[in-house]
């Protein structure tokens, strides 16, 4: 079966583990998606992520560790939030100085620019714009 769009796909199994309280969630790996994964670990949200070996030769998956605060039965994920902007069917670019804010410096904008996918942080202090991925946090 193919995705349309791997990333959002990536994003809503993530969400739906949050939900369902689950520590684990495995997805189909991609280069981009193990990007996206290790920002996401940098920054908190995640407490790790793995490139494993497939049931097929060749194919790659992605785990993923989702980090949640407090006890058993109290406990919340670090992740509040996580939304797509960019799609295949509107893709959303932006300058260097259009940047997003995601709840004011408390969330993560992730781009994908000409000097690889980095934090809107990390692309205001080189100096790139780029296609805005996703917004987390």
């Amino acid at each position: 079966m193919t995705i349309s769009d791997p990333i959002a796909d990536m994003l809503t199994r993530i969400r739906n583990a949050m939900l369902a309280g689950q520590t684990l969630v495995a997805m189909p790996s991609s280069n981009v998606k193990a990007e996206i994964a290790n920002i996401l670990k940098e920054e908190g949200f995640l407490e790790s992520f793995e490139v494993a070996d497939g049931e097929r030769p060749g194919q790659k998956v992605l785990r993923v560790k989702i980090k949640y605060i407090g006890e058993r039965r109290e406990r919340k994920p670090v992740l509040t939030g996580l939304v797509r902007v960019s799609r295949p069917g509107r893709r959303v670019y932006t300058k260097k100085q259009d940047i997003p804010w995601v709840l004011s410096g408390m969330g993560v904008a992730i781009l994908s620019t000409p000097k690889g996918i980095m934090t809107g942080q990390r692309a205001r202090s080189l100096g790139v714009g780029g296609e805005i991925l996703c917004k987390v946090w």
